[in-house]
């Protein structure tokens, strides 16, 4: 299974640091809500909550549930969507698709019957009744935010039970679908906390629900899945309020500095005006694995979306880093473009 981030094998390929790559791969913040400071004072010797008390009254204020509507939390959103497939056992899936390769990877591994919706082409293709609903939004690779407002009655009317992804809304200004859960028994709510709070290392995630689903959900899950440490840093991070509108400020503005570099380079067709904390962009003239090539001298590793069903590798992404790493990214992407125009005029010279 393809996924951003794996700057290991990228390092070790040029024989640096993993520290030593830009990681334009992984759409995470690089920003970090609090320091490891908070750490040194957890006890490491007694177990921890095993229900998790001070983490989800944490999570529950920064995070509010409708009346009738629980929360449980998970080793990441990997495992929430893993957990809660598992506890669903749908027989047909619908993925309104590019999304995570996770939701087929799982389903493949569940035995469902998949079946793709192409959101970017296709948005109103009608669905199997009582079906399994998934959707990411904003979505993913392209970012794009949508209005499901209708899409909710369309999907309720089918019987179906929906599973929204809501792991990067909130880099957005956007209301989340939480407050329907208290309509409609059937609606799950899948977030990740990593990518907001820029600590991939905490894996902490949590799926909401009506509190009978949530209970059942519990009921087939282990003890002690969060580790103190876990626990510690994201109650502390959950605790900085200032850092959401800090990091939606800066999001949206180095946003449109990634994508007044890939505009400026003339490398390609088409970027895609995401809402989230990275840019699609399709290349004109080579593939996502040639400028990858090109980009390894300057240990920059990107995203080829090709894994993504609809999409092709010429489709890359880039996530939202600090400025210092998107004005080396444009030094390159321009720095790329001349060699390309200089090889084409030196073809064409030669022709003449």
């Amino acid at each position: 299974m393809k996924h951003g981030g794996n700057i290991y094998r990228f390092a070790q390929g040029l024989g640096c640091l993993p520290e030593q790559v830009l990681d334009f791969s992984a759409n995470i913040n690089p920003q970090q809500a609090i320091t490891l400071d908070c750490l040194q004072q957890v006890q490491l010797g007694p177990y921890a909550d095993p229900h998790y008390s001070e983490l989800k009254q944490a999570l529950k204020q920064r995070y509010p549930c409708p009346s009738g509507a629980d929360i449980e939390v998970f080793n990441g959103a990997s495992a929430a969507i893993f957990a809660l497939l598992r506890f669903l056992q749908p027989n047909d899936l619908v993925l309104y698709t590019p999304l995570y390769g996770e939701y087929a990877h799982i389903a493949g591994e569940l035995g469902c019957r998949l079946h793709g919706v192409d959101r970017l082409t296709d948005l109103n293709a009608e669905v199997p009744r009582g079906s399994t609903i998934i959707f990411v939004n904003p979505s993913t690779p392209d970012g794009q935010l949508y209005d499901l407002k209708e899409w909710l009655a369309k999907w309720q009317a089918a019987d179906c039970t929906i599973i929204i992804d809501e792991s990067f809304l909130d880099f957005c200004e956007a209301e989340s679908i939480a407050d329907y859960i208290a309509d409609y028994d059937k609606l799950y709510l899948i977030k990740s906390l990593s990518k907001f709070y820029g600590c991939a290392g905490i894996r902490i995630g949590f799926v909401m629900a009506a509190s009978p689903a949530i209970k059942a959900l519990k009921s087939l899950e282990p003890a002690w899945k969060l580790s103190s440490l876990d626990m510690a840093y994201m109650q502390q991070a959950l605790a900085n309020t200032a850092f959401i509108g800090q990091t939606r400020r800066q999001t949206r503005q180095l946003r449109e500095q990634l994508h007044q570099a890939l505009s400026d380079c003339g490398l390609f067709r088409r970027i895609y005006e995401g809402q989230a904390n990275f840019l699609l962009a399709e290349l004109a003239d080579m593939d996502g694995y040639q400028l990858q090539e090109k980009f390894a001298p300057s240990r920059i590793l990107i995203r080829v979306c090709d894994s993504f069903a609809g999409l092709t590798r010429y489709h890359v992404r880039f996530a939202v880093k600090d400025e210092q790493a998107i004005a080396e990214l444009a030094r390159c992407l321009n720095t790329i473009n001349s060699e390309l125009y200089l090889i084409l005029t030196t073809k064409i010279t030669k022709h003449v």
